[in-house]
């Protein structure tokens, strides 16, 4: 299978989990049937200057960041964290995370979430 860029389906959104702000979703498979019910996300999200995705626990799924662009304040069960280029963060099931832009440019990262 290819995807072309263009045929990415794209999201716009607030901010999940009481986040602030807005983040762009590029869905780079499309749900559980092309991840083999394996998980339910494989996606390159952006999160704005001045947004950020609230903390929240995974339950029976782990999710990983792998960070691409800009700088990023990670809440890893608590604990706060600054995120650069080519940095990952794992958030295994029963733990929680949420993720702000810290910089002047957007976050960009790809975000894969699997059922445990």
């Amino acid at each position: 299978m290819i995807r072309k860029y263009s045929d990415l389906l794209k999201e716009q959104k607030n901010a999940p989990f009481d986040g602030t702000g807005e983040i762009m979703v590029r869905s780079l498979l499309n749900g559980p049937d092309e991840l083999y019910h394996k998980g339910r996300v494989f996606a390159h999200t952006t999160v704005y200057p001045g947004s950020a995705i609230g903390y929240h626990v995974h339950t029976d799924e782990s999710e990983t960041y792998y960070i691409l662009k800009g700088t990023a304040r990670y809440n890893d069960n608590g604990t706060i964290t600054t995120l650069f280029p080519g940095d990952v963060a794992h958030t295994p099931p029963g733990e929680g995370h949420g993720i702000e832009a810290a910089g002047p440019e957007p976050v960009e990262m790809i975000a894969l979430i699997l059922y445990s």
